[in-house]
């Protein structure tokens, strides 16, 4: 079998060679004869001329193949007591249904349709039944606030909300029709329609002739086929963090988004079909369209929908059960996850108190992963634990080792080399490649492989200036790094003002223009700090105007208030700081990587540009001077990855 190295050079030097093979993978209704049209960079499109339906390829070509009574999903819901299995019959069934129903709430190709639901296995139907239609869906994750709802509401103007009535965050139950009912309010744009799946644990009263309670439009709704779709046809929109403050919605293909999962799966997390995988994390981020809906489905496995959290429901063991309990194979988290594991638990026993004998290998993602995190995992579990990296905008792994091709020896603080299909480099302000070991830009030569990024919904312009800018050519990740001499990619954090909290990434930008609205202030910045737990927490840096008499504790209160009801809890700001000038540049730049470096005690060197420098020190004294305790993780709230 070829090594890494050598399937990697392949995919460099022959990528049409190399995806063609792999587009073998999925089932085509017509197969694609040309592979790559790269005639338009940096809109790369991959096999333009085929024909296939993602739903298919996740659900129904496995009943044909003789694994309709294999559980195709299970639901793990500590924080309802239930646990429920859906075979693969019983999930084609249940998508079909509810693509009719979609279909008779005028739902077809290239319609949007929004999806607000928190770790139910209908969340995955809905996703699956847009797909069988040629809709395209958005999810957006249940912790956000009504503004960022309506944001996305305005952006991909769905032709109908697909919601919950609620969701459960620990011991919290989160009613989510009055966020809809507001986010609606807010909106510009309004859906023909919203289906609300009840819950027991909150109901919603329903509005007659805007909304439709799920029982009822899938018991009346006829079985509806997949549409052959074009492979360049989008999927689904996801939003991500913009700098700006305003979200970018990320669309991803049919097509490449397919082949590029199927064939991750086997390669990189070395999971084959019929076996259960497990990745952590929630269905309004990436990893959770990736690898715990398409990319387990696509290859025949069982995913775990898992509705808790590492800790608290109700232990640290309860990672554990779901690995005895299903036999997990493969596990994809988040470090928060196991930081709030040890922290809970440092020896580990609650877990230790559950048959781990089936699992193969953790993988981390979302954040980086600290080397005390790596070790504690390493011991608790005596088994591979793997560092990866990769974007929303990627969709999947950028540098891992890759576990189904041949694992290397692992190097703590680095995600190992380079996945086949990734052309990865550093590079200098100059757009130099930088020798070995020497940080710099990390960047993706173009083109990119199938299952990237295609545009920005309704912004190629935005496209190109976001990701292709800066180094013609090449994909600008956004993350500051190294290669070494072997070949290992370090990731060093982010280059630009999105925070990565607990593996969210965050724009600072949506939460400076929530503070700035406060009539006390005049100026404000936040920036993430150090945090062992969640990686990052965002700390508000707060300019009061000079003619206010401020009650700074007040003005803290409302502030975090402000930002936990038009954010989102999900935001985690708890930290408000008032200062008395922020540090900028003659131009009136602000400093933020200096002031990240002062908060987390880093060493830094003031840039020549500065305005005054004495700002630094009088920063420096106030921050010293920050009450103890304040802006401390809170372990309920540890997610997966993102």
């Amino acid at each position: 079998m070829p090594t890494t190295e050598e399937l990697h050079r392949r995919s460099i030097d022959d990528p049409e060679g190399f995806w063609r093979e792999a587009s073998a993978g999925i089932d085509w209704f017509h197969p694609p004869e040309r592979i790559l049209d790269a005639s338009r960079q940096p809109f790369v499109r991959w096999f333009p001329d085929g024909q296939m339906n993602t739903c298919f390829n996740a659900v129904d070509r496995h009943v044909a193949d003789g694994r309709g009574d294999q559980a195709a999903i299970i639901h793990d819901s500590p924080v309802t007591g239930v646990v429920t299995t859906l075979s693969y019959t019983e999930l084609l069934e249940q998508v079909a249904r509810f693509a009719g129903a979609l279909r008779q709430l005028g739902v077809g190709r290239g319609d949007r349709v929004l999806i607000y639901m928190p770790m139910i296995p209908e969340a995955a139907v809905a996703m699956l039944a847009c797909a069988r239609l040629g809709a395209i869906h958005s999810v957006v994750f249940g912790g956000f606030a009504a503004r960022e709802l309506a944001v996305r509401i305005d952006d991909a103007r769905p032709t109908v909300v697909v919601a919950a009535s609620c969701g459960i965050e620990g011991a919290r139950v989160l009613p989510y029709q009055p966020l809809l009912l507001q986010a609606l309010e807010l909106a510009d744009h309004q859906p023909d329609a919203c289906v609300i799946r009840q819950r027991p644990e909150s109901p919603a009263t329903l509005r007659a002739g805007l909304d439709h309670d799920w029982e009822a439009v899938v018991s009346e709704a006829l079985w509806v086929d997949c549409v052959p779709l074009a492979a360049t046809d989008p999927l689904y929109i996801l939003y991500t963090s913009g700098t700006t403050g305003l979200p970018k919605g990320i669309v991803r293909d049919n097509g490449g988004h397919a082949v590029a999962l199927r064939w991750s799966m086997e390669h990189v997390y070395g999971v084959h079909p019929g076996e259960v995988f497990w990745a952590a994390s929630d269905v309004g981020w990436v990893v959770g369209h990736s690898y715990a809906v398409y990319g387990p489905l696509l290859t025949g496995c069982t995913t775990v929908l898992y509705e808790g959290k590492p800790v608290g429901t109700p232990d640290a063991g309860a990672f554990g059960r779901v690995i005895a309990d299903h036999d997990v194979k493969v596990l994809f988290t988040a470090p928060t996850a196991f930081r709030a594991i040890a922290q809970a638990d440092p020896d580990g026993t609650l877990m230790r108190q559950h048959d781990l004998g089936g699992l193969r290998a953790l993988f981390f993602a979302g954040e980086r992963l600290d080397a005390d995190t790596y070790h504690w995992a390493g011991a608790l579990l005596d088994r591979p634990v793997v560092d990866h990296w990769w974007q929303t905008e990627t969709g999947w792994p950028i540098v891992a080792n890759c576990l189904g091709i041949e694992p290397l020896p692992m190097k703590p603080g680095s995600p190992t080399t380079p996945v086949p299909g990734w052309d990865v480099a550093v590079l200098d302000e100059a757009g130099e490649e930088v020798p070995a070991g020497t940080e710099g830009a990390v960047v993706v030569r173009s083109p990119l492989p199938p299952g990237s990024a295609t545009t920005l919904w309704g912004d190629d312009g935005r496209f190109v200036e976001a990701y292709f800018s800066r180094y013609p050519g090449c994909y600008l990740t956004g993350d500051g790094g190294s290669i070494d001499e072997d070949g290992y990619v370090t990731i060093l954090g982010r280059i630009d003002d999105v925070i990565n909290v607990a593996g969210h990434r965050l724009s600072t930008g949506t939460m400076e223009a929530v503070i700035a609205e406060h009539p006390l202030v005049a100026e404000c910045a936040v920036i993430g700090a150090a945090d062992e737990l969640k990686g990052q927490v965002p700390l508000g840096l707060v300019v009061v105007r000079t003619e206010a008499e401020v009650d700074v504790d007040q003005l803290r209160s409302e502030l975090v208030a402000k930002v936990r009801e038009e954010v989102g809890p999900v935001a985690a700001l708890k930290e408000i700081v008032v200062v008395q000038r922020l540090p900028r540049t003659r131009s009136g730049k602000i400093l933020r990587s200096t002031m990240r470096a002062l908060v987390d005690g880093s060493p830094y060197r003031a840039p020549t540009t500065i305005e005054d420098p004495a700002v630094l020190q009088e920063l420096s004294q106030t921050l010293a001077a920050r009450r103890p305790g304040e802006g401390a993780s809170d372990t309920s709230g540890a997610p997966g990855p993102r």
